[in-house]
């Protein structure tokens, strides 16, 4: 493969990481399956509620809340997910104007911009989710929805947030130094 073609112009199989996202790039791009069937389980549990509330007239206390929480850590994971093919959203009116090398630092500096972003999201996250893990006096308790089900997906999407932004900012230094490295 050509050194001097950029990441999101290098030929690669359709659907998969870049290669300067290393191994947890790989990782994470195999783990979208399982967020991907949490849609499709989303969609499974709406259509199952539409047919009991209006078919049967028995709607159940837990659909919405579960949807919401599956679609939720889908989008959130979406971003990680994003970040390991490359294919983030960016403003390509210079970028493409620029050639091999200059481009590469161009990579560099935005995945080192990136990563210390997502780590300050990370500590930010980390704030909210003291607040939402743990009690006063130290003790662990997520925090609950406070509908008639009460689950406790508002925490675990706080904890699941935190944890996807740090692994985010690592992905993002794993990128800038194989970009500077060259590494394909």
């Amino acid at each position: 493969m050509d050194e001097n073609i950029p990441a999101a112009e290098a030929p690669r199989e359709h659907g998969e990481s870049v290669p300067e996202a290393g191994r947890l790039g790989r990782w994470l791009d195999r783990g979208g399956i399982v967020f991907a069937a949490g849609i499709v389980l989303a969609m499974l549990i709406l259509m199952q509620e539409v047919i009991l509330r209006y078919v049967f007239n028995a709607p159940t206390i837990w659909a919405h809340e579960t949807t919401v929480f599956l679609c939720g850590i889908a989008f959130i994971y979406g971003g990680l997910y994003c970040t390991a093919r490359d294919r983030h959203i960016r403003v390509v009116l210079i970028y493409d104007a620029l050639g091999p090398r200059l481009r590469r630092a161009f990579d560099v500096a935005i995945s080192i911009v990136c990563a210390a972003a997502s780590a300050m999201f990370a500590w930010a996250a980390w704030l909210m989710v003291e607040r939402a893990a743990f009690r006063p006096d130290g003790s662990f308790r997520l925090e609950r929805s406070g509908s008639a089900w009460d689950p406790v997906y508002p925490g675990l999407v706080k904890v699941f947030l935190m944890v996807v932004l740090a692994v985010m900012a690592i992905q993002f230094v794993v990128l800038a130094w194989n970009y500077a490295k060259g590494r394909r």
